[in-house]
């Protein structure tokens, strides 16, 4: 049976930077239980920006907190429940406007969002593309995150690169060494737009540790843009190992 809705809201216009990492610096987040779920024998990890639009949590609408920004660092992984694989994500860290929706968060599903100021903004090329651009400020300098789309979209091949990046429907975190937090995340299948270039500039060692700077500083294995949709997020369950 299905848990209870906690969340339900639009994630739009999603930007999604993937680097491949050394598993090794994954360890120290990797929930037990899980294993990383690899593609094409790569580790990946994403940078990930959006928004959140027409938010409501326990069937409410909070006022200035229905419409904003997200950046995130995250990556995957599976975990078997004796009779399936359930493919999900696992957050390193996550990076909004509101310290209401941190601390939220953080309480109930012992995530790690940080609220900063951010800013974001949508701007129409004249060659038939869009460009995405999300900023956060982090001591005092903004960082960015961004790509530029084309206006064409389509549907995600199955077995492509696109669908082991967007098509999580999990999401995992550590409590403990023995003890996962697991909920439920619904959506349809998102249509994209091929990307024809990206941007990222960040304080990578500042936001998530110098382990991950080697690798986020490289050129990205693959950049994709996903329109988004209306999405709902059910409450969490403990996975004691």
């Amino acid at each position: 049976m299905a848990k209870r809705q906690f969340l339900q809201a639009q994630w739009k216009n999603l930007v999604m930077l993937n680097y491949e990492v050394d598993p090794q610096i994954l360890d120290p987040y990797l929930p037990p239980g899980t294993v990383l779920d690899l593609w094409q024998g790569k580790v990946l990890v994403s940078m990930v920006g959006f928004v959140f639009a027409d938010t409501s949590v326990l069937g409410i609408k909070w006022p200035w907190h229905v419409n904003f920004e997200e950046v995130n660092l995250r990556f995957y992984v599976k975990h078997f429940n004796g009779t399936e694989w359930k493919r999900g994500a696992v957050f390193v860290s996550e990076i909004v406007p509101k310290s209401m929706i941190a601390l939220i968060a953080n309480n109930l599903y012992k995530e790690h969002y940080q609220a900063m100021p951010m800013r974001s903004s949508v701007t129409l090329t004249q060659d038939s593309h869009t460009q995405f651009l999300y900023e956060w400020k982090f001591k005092g300098k903004w960082n960015k995150l961004g790509a530029t789309a084309s206006n064409q979209l389509q549907d995600i091949n199955p077995g492509s690169a696109e669908e082991f990046i967007f098509e999580h429907y999990w999401g995992y975190n550590k409590l403990s060494d023995t003890v996962t937090m697991e909920y439920q995340v619904e959506h349809i299948s998102w249509q994209t737009g091929l990307v024809k270039d990206h941007v990222f500039e960040a304080d990578v060692a500042g936001l998530y540790g110098e382990a991950f700077e080697p690798y986020l500083r490289k050129e990205p294995v693959s950049v994709f843009f996903a329109a988004g949709s209306d999405i709902k997020v059910r409450m969490g369950d403990k996975i004691v190992v």
